[in-house]
């Protein structure tokens, strides 16, 4: 018996989320060496956490289910606001499942200014909604229920301007989610806007500059209304021990995180002299390329380095990769295989 008609309509619009090539993938088809890949592709942080998270997690007690309290305290003191605005999820993804869940469903809609993250997309046509794409953030309808801003922005790198913002959140109903994934690489932070805007949630993140992608642990600032409701949505054990205890310990050492953000910062800056790429405040480089961009990450593929292929993001188009930057050694790589395709000489 064919039980697929039992799948939710949703289903039918939704394009799975695509993480890119893996190493491991790169290793079996073009025989190249895991520890010879210079992966550039997946925004990662080449340095690692602190090793006080390393310690953290391998006495993180595995027997019980874990409380975010603690979790939820050292967010609000490093952000500087009241712990009754955290909320906490399996990575920032996570948080916008749930928050999605809140505001979204059939009839409603979410508006996304593109090139962007793709996965506001995927979240809000799992809920039933209707994604409203516009590279304007200007022509926000007035009946939207939630809009998503990126902000560093990516692919793009691009920070929102505050007045922006402020009339974005002034002259409409939507709820807005701000990604602030890669807040740290930008040193610039609305989080304390929550309180004064009832209709903005901060999406944050320890994937990023504090190195903590493997272990899946978001946050955010929420009004105490949404983080009410979010409570309801969002599963009480959703986050594993392990990353809660890494998540207090990365929090506590924000002296390891601030010299990798500028060993970052440093290189972003030193190898964007290079490349026809846009101005960025995150840890990867929006890169115009002259060779059509799929072409060119194959041809990067090859030669064992791996960047991200912007064709298919919404709004951006195929000729543009994203370069997250790695070590000095990792960025070097990545350049001199780079020139070499781009005139279209691979040596492999």
């Amino acid at each position: 018996m064919d039980y697929r008609h039992l799948l939710v309509d949703a289903l039918h619009g939704v394009t799975p989320d695509d993480p890119g090539i893996s190493m491991m993938e790169i290793e079996r088809i073009y025989g190249i060496p895991t520890e010879r890949i210079v992966f550039l592709s997946r925004n990662e942080n080449p340095y690692g956490p602190s090793p006080e998270v390393v310690r953290a997690v391998s006495s993180a007690d595995l027997r019980r289910y874990p409380s975010q309290d603690e979790f939820l305290s050292a967010a609000a003191e490093y952000l500087g606001v009241s712990e009754e605005l955290i909320i906490a999820g399996a990575g920032l993804d996570g948080i916008i499942d749930s928050v999605s869940r809140l505001f979204l469903e059939r009839g409603r809609s979410a508006f996304i200014p593109v090139p962007t993250y793709t996965y506001y997309e995927l979240a809000a046509r799992l809920c039933g909604a209707t994604p409203v794409l516009s590279r304007d953030l200007r022509a926000l309808p007035e009946n939207t229920s939630l809009t998503f801003i990126c902000s560093p922005n990516n692919p793009t790198g691009e920070l929102i301007d505050d007045e922006l913002l402020r009339e974005v959140l002034e002259n409409t109903n939507s709820m807005v989610f701000l990604d602030e994934a890669y807040a740290e690489f930008a040193g610039v932070s609305h989080a304390e806007w929550v309180e004064r805007y009832e209709n903005l949630i901060v999406g944050r993140t320890l994937s990023k500059a504090f190195g903590l992608a493997g272990l899946r642990i978001g946050y955010a600032v929420a009004p105490e209304w949404v983080v009410e409701q979010y409570t309801r949505a969002a599963p009480v054990f959703g986050i594993s021990a392990p990353a809660i205890v890494g998540g207090v310990a990365a929090l506590r050492d924000t002296d390891h995180m601030r010299k990798v953000v500028e060993k970052i910062v440093a290189e972003r800056e030193r190898v964007a002299r290079y490349l026809r790429a846009s101005p960025s405040h995150a840890n990867f480089l929006y890169v115009e390329t002259v060779k059509e961009s799929g072409a060119l990450v194959e041809d990067l593929l090859k030669e064992g380095i791996s960047v991200k292929d912007c064709s298919g993001i919404p709004g951006s188009d195929n000729h543009h990769i994203r370069v997250t930057m790695g070590t000095p050694e990792q960025n070097d790589a990545f350049l001199e295989a780079y020139r070499r395709v781009e005139r279209g000489h691979s040596s492999r």
